[in-house]
């Protein structure tokens, strides 16, 4: 890329990132954001010809950081039940820890995405988060019951609301500006106050 483009890009980016913090998506505006950059916003539209694609491509790594890092989490699971034979849903894998670490090696998109993407297509990001770990937690309950070991029966919207409620503490020391520290700390104190809850709720 040549050089007046690559150091306008790195520009647009540094705007977007103040624009969308300050107004969210909602309200910002690529007009304003062309200004910030010394452009006219014809030049910035061939940059990115929508608002929603900028705002994608400032958060998008990042989300698929964190879901490259939910697979291989959840890989280590399914594999000690395979070779181990024995159920764990206790976080002995320190996923909550781990994922906390993610987000805080970046926080500005991850508090894009949660405090700033209203009206774009990460405004549910969070019910979508949850809504995966409903998935693949059920589907590890299938494997267990597979190796003979008991599981209860559970109540469906329970496990929907209690879910959802793990993943809204997650995120709420990115809503309420945690330091990294209180933050990492915060998902230990999670990961403890949820592991013997959950061997209860699956009778394991």
């Amino acid at each position: 890329m040549p050089r007046d483009k690559s150091e306008n890009h790195e520009k647009i980016v540094e705007a977007a990132f103040a624009e969308f913090k300050q107004y969210g998506f909602e309200d910002a505006s690529m007009r304003r954001i062309a200004a910030a950059c010394g452009m006219s916003a014809s030049g910035l539209y061939k940059h990115f010809p929508a608002k929603e694609e900028m705002f994608s491509s400032l958060v998008k790594p990042a989300v698929d950081g964190l879901m490259d890092l939910y697979r291989e989490i959840e890989e280590e699971y399914f594999s000690d039940l395979s070779q181990k034979g024995k159920a764990d849903v206790s976080n002995s894998k320190g996923e909550l820890v781990r994922a906390m670490e993610f987000i805080y090696d970046h926080f500005d998109e991850f508090e894009l995405i949660i405090c700033r993407s209203k009206g774009s297509v990460y405004e549910n990001f969070k019910h979508d988060i949850a809504h995966l770990e409903e998935k693949v937690t059920l589907r590890y309950m299938e494997e267990i019951k597979k190796k003979g070991i008991k599981v209860k029966k559970i109540n469906r919207r329970e496990f929907h609301l209690l879910v959802t409620a793990s993943i809204e503490a997650l995120f709420q020391t990115v809503t309420h500006g945690f330091s990294r520290k209180e933050a990492v700390h915060f998902a230990g104190t999670v990961e403890k106050f949820y592991a013997p809850a959950w061997k209860d709720f699956f009778g394991l």
